[in-house]
């Protein structure tokens, strides 16, 4: 056991350190060191009572205090949609004690990320895995099965941006899907949005990392240009081979979710301080995390799922049931390979040319067919 961070005491309303401890074993994350608190704070009643928390660190500067700010905002707009979907965030900010923003306190709504700190950590309720049995063997016709949770999330509008007053394609901050970050300005169609703050600017982040890539580049630029309006334009996308439709609407995405980041389990005892539990605390589902969310096309998600498989036919069938493959239905093989098609660009960024013949060869496929 580790002692807690004093910047994480002071967010718990912690003044004996004695009265929490963090534990890092049997715990890990790809970009960032993840560990348990285990603590004991006030309740809603005055009372002390034991709470568990989950706490990831990272000494990367800026970065970090991105990546954070950006997960703290995923979590909290996945599990304001769908509650119980995945642990909320609580807090994020500066773990070094010299600090001086104020980002190390509750972090309610964002503010600019902080410069100066070198360390930084998210702090989120305790979501306690593997309860309940295994998310894979779960029925997919369940209200808490991730068929029923995804499409409630998928159907529900995302929140209108405020300077405008529309919903719009992207999300109030930045967020990472690995160590890529995406800046995620808002657009008002979601062609322009995938064509520019997905395919060309994972291309830019490809080329910063591995070199310029002369090939890579004409067929990302093509498929942008004309397989991207083809399949996903306004006017398009929403509507049947009669032009009957509406169009598509925005909604939270997880934007990260391979089998990986699903899972069973439930949510225990890592309520904020004096907030009530809710009634369905403790209950055991299945569920996501490590989210780099954004409002997108439902379909979106669907790519990266796709991609590593471990969800199976019987969930694709269920959440088909309660979100209708959108118009033109006859596409939708295609519209899912042009998002998976992201998702290789990005794994050729993180990790070199492995994943680039598999982005190549989705793109001279489409390219072929709508270019």
């Amino acid at each position: 056991m580790a002692p807690v961070p004093i910047s994480i005491l002071r967010v718990l309303s912690i003044t004996d350190p004695a009265k929490a401890s963090l534990s890092t074993s049997g715990l890990g994350s790809g970009f960032t060191s993840t560990g348990a608190i285990r603590a004991t704070v006030p309740g809603p009643d005055g009372h002390e009572e034991e709470r568990r928390y989950f706490v990831k660190t990272s000494a990367n500067g800026t970065s970090a205090a991105e990546m954070f700010r950006g997960e703290y905002e995923s979590l909290n707009a996945i599990a304001s949609s769908v509650p119980s979907f995945c642990p909320r965030a609580l807090a994020w900010g500066a773990l070094d004690e010299d600090a001086t923003d104020s980002s190390s306190c509750s972090c309610s709504s964002p503010s600019a990320a902080p410069k100066k700190q070198k360390r930084y950590y998210l702090l989120t309720e305790y979501l306690d895995l593997g309860v309940g049995g295994s998310r894979r063997a779960s029925d997919p016709s369940s209200a808490s099965s991730l068929a029923h949770r995804l499409a409630q999330l998928h159907s529900t509008p995302a929140p209108p941006d405020p300077d405008t007053g529309r919903r719009r394609f992207g999300f109030p901050v930045p967020t990472f899907c690995g160590d890529t970050k995406q800046p995620n300005r808002f657009r008002d169609d979601w062609a322009d949005f995938y064509a520019n703050e997905r395919l060309r600017t994972i291309l830019e982040s490809s080329e910063r990392r591995n070199g310029r890539d002369g090939g890579l580049r004409e067929l990302v630029e093509r498929t942008a240009e004309t397989v991207v309006p083809r399949l996903l334009g306004k006017g398009h996308l929403g509507y049947d081979k009669n032009g009957k439709g509406e169009g598509i609407v925005p909604v939270v995405v997880h934007g990260d979710l391979w089998s990986g980041n699903a899972g069973r389990g439930r949510i225990v005892g890592g309520k904020a301080v004096g907030q009530d539990a809710e009634e369905d605390e403790g209950s055991v589902g299945d569920v996501v995390y490590d989210p780099s969310a954004c409002y997108a096309h439902s379909e979106f998600e669907l790519g990266i799922m796709r991609m590593f498989g471990g969800f199976g036919t019987k969930f694709f069938e269920e959440y088909h049931k309660l979100v209708p493959k959108t118009e033109p239905v006859e596409e939708y093989e295609d519209r899912v390979r042009l998002y998976e098609l992201y998702h290789h660009l990005n794994h050729h960024a993180i990790f070199g040319a492995g994943y680039r013949s598999g982005a190549v060869s989705i793109m001279e496929k489409l390219l072929k067919k709508y270019g």
